[in-house]
C-alpha cells in the first residue's frame, strides 16, 4: 500500500495570457539574453585585430559581417528558438532537462534505483511516438542493453556541465574586462595595468555580494538590459546612416565565399571572433524553466536579433570609413558626447551577464549534485520565494579565485576570447547530440528530418571548434583544463555513487534472518521513532543489523528513510513521500522514500523534515486502516450473501 504526501514545493504556473507572456518576454531581457547582449564589446575587435587585417576593397568587412549574420541566423535563432525550445523537461532546459528527458524514456541511469512507481508520477508523461514506434523502442532497447552505451552518454552530459562550470569563470573575466577596456582610449594613462586592476575590484565586489542573493537588485535587470538593447540599436542606425548603408549588400551569403576565397587560412582562423556572437545562445534553453518558450521565443526576433544585428551593421559602416579603430571598435562607434552614459550602461550590462553566468553556475552544480554527480556542498537559500534562488559559497570563491587568475594572467580580452569561444561551442555541440537523440527516441521525427539536425547544425558547430582549437596555445587551453577537471570530479563522484548503492544492496539483510528474529528483532523495543538513513529503495538494510548488534534497544517504529532524486524536474507536493509498510504490522517497520525532482529546492532543516515525515507517517496509518476496514466490510458482506443463499438452497430443498 502506497501513500503519497508532499509538505513542501511547488511548480509555479506560468501566466499563458498574451499579457503574461508579453511581461515574460520583458523580464527574460535582463535574465537570458545578458551574456548575448554584449558580444558586440568584442566580437568584430577579436576578429579584425588579431587575424583579419582590412584591405581596400572592403571584402574582409563584408565578409566578416555576413558570417556573423548567418551564424546569428542559422544557431540562436533557426536551431534555438525554433527547434531546440521545444525539447523541454515539461518546462525546464538544459543539458540535465534533456538528459532526464531520456532518462524517463530508457532506463540508462547508471544508479539502478528506478522503481516501476516512479512512473506514477504526474510530471513522468511517458508517451511513446506511434508512428516511429519501432525505431523508438529498437534505440531504446540499445540504450539499456549496452552498458558502454550508458557511460558514454553520461560522460557527454558531464562534459556539457563542466564547460558551462569552466564558462562560470570565463564570462565575468570577458565581461567585465571588455566594458572595462573602453577607458583605455578615454583617459590619458589608463594603460593596460589599470584595466587589469580596475576589472579585479569590480569582480570581487561581484562575488562578494552573491551571499545576499539576487531578488533585492533583479528587479532593474530588465530595464537596464533594455537600455542596453536600445543604446546598440541606436548607435548602429547612427553608424549606417552617417557612414556606409551599403554595408547591408553583406546580408548576401556570396561574401562569405569571396572572404574565404581572399584570406584562406586566416578566414578560418578568423571564425575563432565570429563565434563570439552566439557567446550565451544556449542559455535561451537553459534558463527556459524561469519563462515560457513563447516568451523566450518574442524577446528574440523582436528585440535582441534585430538589435544586435543593427550594432553590428553599424560597427561594419563605422570600420568602413575608420579602419583602423578595429581595437576599440564599439566606444570609438559610440557618438560624441555619449560615452560615459554608454560605458556606464555597458559596465551594467557586463555585470548583468556575469551575475546571471554564476546563478546559472549555481545552479547547474546543485543539479549535478541531485543525479549524484558532485560532491555534496553548503547550499544556502537567499529568497524565502524564489525557490530557483541559491548561493554555494565555496563555489562562490572558488569562481572568483579563477576569475582573478584569469584576468592577471591573460591581461588581454583576446586571449580569454580563444578560450571563451571552445567552452561555448562546446556545449552547443552536446546539446545537438542530446537533441537529436530526443528527436529519434522521443519525438515523432522522421529520420531524414531527425538526422539533418545534427548535419546541419553540428557541420556549423564543428567547423567552429576546429577554429577556436586552433588557437589552443592562445589561451584556448584554459576550458579544456577546466573542463577535464570538473569532469574528472563528476564522473569519479558518480562512479562512488554507484558502488555505494551496489555495495548496500549485496549486503542487504534478508527476509528469512527478519522472520527468525521475530517482532522484538531479538532486542528490547522502546517507545518512539527511529529513522535510519539509508540509499535502498527496497530490501532491509545493512545498517539495521549494525544497530541490533551495537545498540541496547531499538524504537518500537523504525522507519527506513531514503531520499531519492527522480529523473523529473520538480514532483508535486502532493507526491513527495512513498511509503511502504516493510515485515509483519507488528514489527512496526517502515520504508519512506522521500523524492524529489533535480529542480527542486530542499529548503527544510533536520528538524522540519522529520516533522513532516511523522505526518505522513500518520496519514499513512490513517490511509491503511480505511483501507482495512473496507476490506472486512466487504468480506463481511461476502459472508452474509453466502450464508444467505445457503438458507434459500436448505428452504428449496425440504419443499
Amino acid at each position: 500500500m502506497d501513500a503519497h504526501v508532499n509538505c513542501w514545493g511547488s511548480n509555479n504556473n506560468k501566466d499563458k495570457s498574451w499579457r503574461g507572456v508579453m511581461l515574460l518576454a520583458y523580464q527574460s531581457l535582463g535574465v537570458v539574453y545578458g551574456d548575448l547582449s554584449i558580444s558586440p564589446l568584442y566580437v568584430f575587435k577579436s576578429t579584425f585585430a588579431e587575424d583579419i587585417k582590412h584591405s581596400e576593397t572592403n571584402e574582409e568587412i563584408f565578409g566578416v559581417l555576413s558570417i556573423v549574420f548567418w551564424t546569428l541566423t542559422l544557431l540562436p535563432l533557426f536551431k534555438y528558438v525554433f527547434i531546440v525550445l521545444r525539447a523541454d523537461d515539461n518546462g525546464e532546459g538544459g543539458t540535465f532537462a534533456l538528459y532526464s528527458l531520456i532518462t524517463r524514456y530508457a532506463n540508462v541511469s547508471v544508479l539502478p534505483n528506478r522503481q516501476q512507481v516512479d512512473q506514477q508520477i504526474s510530471s513522468f508523461k511517458l508517451k511513446l511516438p506511434t508512428p516511429e514506434l519501432e525505431r523508438a523502442l529498437y534505440i531504446k532497447e540499445v540504450l539499456e542493453r549496452q552498458t558502454a552505451v550508458k557511460t558514454f552518454l553520461l560522460l557527454l552530459v558531464l562534459t556539457g556541465t563542466s564547460l558551462i562550470i569552466g564558462d562560470g569563470i570565463l564570462t565575468p573575466a570577458m565581461s567585465v574586462m571588455s566594458a572595462v577596456s573602453g577607458l583605455q582610449g578615454e583617459i590619458k594613462g589608463f594603460g593596460t595595468n589599470a584595466v587589469v586592476i580596475v576589472s579585479m575590484i569590480i569582480l570581487i565586489g561581484l562575488f562578494s555580494i552573491q551571499r545576499f542573493g539576487t531578488s533585492k537588485v533583479g528587479f532593474t535587470f530588465a530595464p537596464a538590459l533594455s537600455l542596453w538593447f536600445f543604446s546598440l540599436a541606436s548607435i548602429g542606425i547612427y553608424n549606417l546612416v552617417k557612414h556606409d548603408v551599403t554595408v547591408l549588400r553583406a546580408l548576401n551569403p556570396v561574401y562569405i565565399y569571396f572572404f574565404f576565397r581572399k584570406n584562406g587560412i586566416q578566414a578560418w582562423s578568423a571564425l575563432g571572433g565570429c563565434v563570439l556572437c552566439i557567446t550565451g545562445a544556449e542559455a535561451m534553453f537553459a534558463d527556459l524553466g524561469h519563462f515560457s518558450v513563447r516568451s523566450i521565443q518574442i524577446a528574440f526576433t523582436t528585440v535582441v536579433f534585430p538589435c544586435l544585428l543593427i550594432a553590428y551593421m553599424g560597427q561594419a559602416a563605422f570600420l568602413m570609413r575608420f579602419p583602423a579603430s578595429a581595437e576599440r571598435i564599439f566606444y570609438d562607434s559610440v557618438p560624441g558626447g555619449f560615452f560615459w552614459p554608454v560605458f556606464v550602461i555597458a559596465t551594467l550590462a557586463a555585470v548583468i551577464a556575469s551575475q546571471a553566468m554564476i546563478s546559472a553556475t549555481f545552479s547547474v552544480i546543485k543539479q549535478a549534485m541531485a543525479l549524484g554527480c558532485f560532491p555534496r556542498l553548503k547550499i544556502i537559500h537567499t529568497s524565502k520565494r524564489l525557490m530557483g534562488q541559491i548561493y554555494i559559497p565555496v563555489i562562490n570563491w572558488f569562481l572568483m579565485v579563477m576569475c582573478l587568475v584569469v584576468v592577471a594572467t591573460f591581461r588581454s580580452t583576446t586571449d580569454i576570447a580563444n578560450a571563451y569561444g571552445i567552452a561555448e561551442v562546446g556545449v552547443m555541440l552536446v546539446s545537438t547530440a542530446l537533441v537529436t537523440l530526443v528527436m529519434l527516441l522521443i519525438w515523432q521525427t522522421n529520420i531524414y528530418l531527425a538526422l539533418s539536425f545534427p548535419v546541419i547544425f553540428g557541420t556549423i558547430e564543428f567547423i567552429y571548434l576546429s577554429a577556436v582549437l586552433s588557437k589552443i596555445l592562445e589561451g584556448g587551453w584554459l576550458p579544456l583544463v577546466f573542463a577535464a577537471c570538473f569532469l574528472l570530479v563528476m564522473y569519479t563522484w558518480n562512479y562512488g555513487s554507484v558502488l555505494k548503492y551496489r555495495s548496500e544492496v549485496r549486503d542487504k539483510l534478508s527476509i528469512d534472518i527478519m522472520h527468525e528474529l521475530g517482532s522484538t528483532l531479538g532486542t528490547v523495543r522502546v517507545s518512539g521513532i527511529g529513522l535510519l538513513y539509508n540509499e535502498l529503495v527496497s530490501g532491509i538494510p545493512s545498517i539495521l543489523g549494525q544497530c541490533i548488534l551495537s545498540l541496547p534497544a531499538l524504537h518500537s517504529t523504525i522507519i527506513f528513510v531514503c531520499i531519492k532524486y527522480v529523473p523529473v524536474p520538480i514532483v508535486p507536493q502532493e507526491e513527495r513521500f512513498l511509503f511502504r509498510r516493510i515485515c509483519p504490522r507488528d514489527y512496526h517497520m517502515f520504508r519512506c522514500i522521500a523524492r524529489y525532482g533535480y529542480k527542486d529546492v530542499r529548503k527544510e532543516d533536520h528538524h522540519s523534515f522529520e516533522q513532516l515525515l511523522v505526518e505522513s507517517l500518520k496519514l499513512f496509518l490513517k490511509n491503511e486502516a480505511r483501507d482495512l476496514a473496507l476490506e472486512a466490510g466487504l468480506n463481511d458482506l461476502d459472508v452474509d450473501s453466502v450464508s444467505m443463499r445457503s438458507t434459500n438452497a436448505r428452504a428449496n430443498s425440504d419443499v
